[in-house]
């Protein structure tokens, strides 16, 4: 009997092992991509703030408006790929375009060039995200494709653990006062940042391949690029989606309300870290329980715990709160990422996935753009408290009408 729980651990990391060599490369690229992003995005929302003097409506402008972007330009870069069957592509110019993007803030000097900076970065994740999921989830059979798609965010967050680390040794070996850096001491840690994405695109040269194709040789006609190609259960799926991302505003804001809760500029990346590595660890326990639980238990489990979590921050006042709310905000994301994009592939077939994801990205797009300017408002106008708990309430809805989809698999079980 004692040898029971090590013979399911021993199982739980037998499964991870057995992805495959493809998944393991998208997500080294992806751990790569997000140490980039992450050494300047736990600085961001200070350095426009204290050195810029962005009000928090702006802050929500700049991350509203880059999101959106990403999210649009995912419809038609994963649209195209199912048409000429094409997913390496464009994976590798998205990540080359946010690998050329990402050091030119280290010559701002206003918030509006850091929205052009912004907005440039996300074009190249808009560009490589809708096809790099459809190339994961056609690298794997359906009983592991939670899996594959936990495991492949917890790599995400693996660098966005180590990236933050980076970004607080630069900080503190660059500026001269840690506490209060400049806007040059800032932009010299910027400048750091493209050389992980550069990496992560020799590994998609080398490294990550296609997808299988289907063994019975079909020509399947071209997709439109249209709602009507997918049944009424996915596009309430989309729906569900669009409301509860219009409770899920920028992060950027919940640093800044650590901030003001008493964390100091240094610290926030260590901070970002902690968020980070809670995200790796329930990322890969919530990608194996969505295979085995379902993906709809999960997604529902994550919405409340964020609902939860940001009616808390409405509330807190201590840095320790801070801390502990970060680390327990990573829970939303591990149980719901992975198992929100499984479900996609398992709702639609494979030849049409690249635009399924495209879709789901779309409904995530038109409404985070609102969100983070109606949290931005609310909190100027009315304060922090007042934005944290609509947006709460909004998340718990969503939870709610999340139950009028059916998570039944479309297509062969093999797909």
């Amino acid at each position: 009997m004692r040898d029971q729980p090590q013979g399911k651990k021993v199982r739980f990391w037998h499964r991870y092992r057995g992805l495959g060599p493809n998944v393991a490369a998208i997500s080294l690229v992806s751990l790569l991509n997000d140490t980039s992003s992450d050494i300047i995005y736990p600085l961001l929302p200070a350095f426009l703030f204290l050195t810029l003097g962005a009000t928090p409506f702006f802050i929500g402008l700049i991350e509203g408006f880059a999101e959106s972007a990403s999210s649009i330009l995912k419809l038609f870069s994963g649209y195209l790929s199912d048409r000429y069957r094409r997913r390496k592509l464009p994976v590798f110019l998205g990540y080359a375009v946010s690998a050329v993007a990402r050091p030119m803030l280290a010559f701002v000097s206003s918030w509006p060039q850091v929205l052009a900076v912004r907005v440039t970065d996300r074009v190249g994740k808009g560009v490589r995200g809708a096809p790099r999921d459809a190339l994961l989830a056609s690298s794997v059979p359906i009983e592991k494709r939670g899996l594959a798609f936990g495991f492949n965010r917890a790599a995400d967050h693996m660098g966005a653990v180590i990236g933050p680390i980076v970004a607080f040794l630069l900080l503190t070996w660059l500026a001269a006062d840690a506490n209060s850096p400049t806007i040059s001491e800032y932009q010299q840690v910027f400048l750091f940042a493209s050389i992980p994405v550069v990496i992560g695109l020799i590994v998609i040269v080398f490294f990550v391949h296609e997808g299988t194709r289907p063994a019975d040789g079909a020509v399947h006609e071209p997709i439109k690029l249209s709602l009507r190609e997918f049944d009424g259960n996915f596009r309430r799926f989309l729906f569900v989606i669009a409301l509860f991302t219009l409770s899920n505003s920028t992060d950027a804001f919940l640093l800044l309300r650590a901030q003001e809760a008493g964390i100091a500029p240094p610290l926030l990346p260590i901070l970002w870290m902690v968020l980070h590595f809670s995200k790796v660890v329930t990322s890969l326990i919530g990608g194996d329980l969505s295979d085995r639980l379902g993906r709809k238990r999960l997604i529902v489990a994550g919405w409340a715990v964020y609902a939860m979590v940001y009616a808390a921050f409405g509330f807190i006042d201590a840095p320790w709160q801070a801390w502990l709310l970060f680390a327990l905000y990573g829970a939303y994301f591990g149980l719901t990422e992975g198992s929100e994009k499984a479900l996609v592939a398992d709702l639609v077939p494979e030849e049409k996935r690249g635009t399924a994801y495209g879709l789901y990205n779309l409904a995530f797009g038109i409404t985070v753009f609102p969100a983070s300017l109606l949290f931005g408002a609310l909190w100027t106008g009315f304060g922090a408290m007042t934005a944290f708990l609509v947006s709460a309430a909004i998340s718990i809805t969503a939870a709610a009408m999340l139950f009028s989809v059916s998570a039944k698999p479309k297509g062969p079980a093999s797909a």
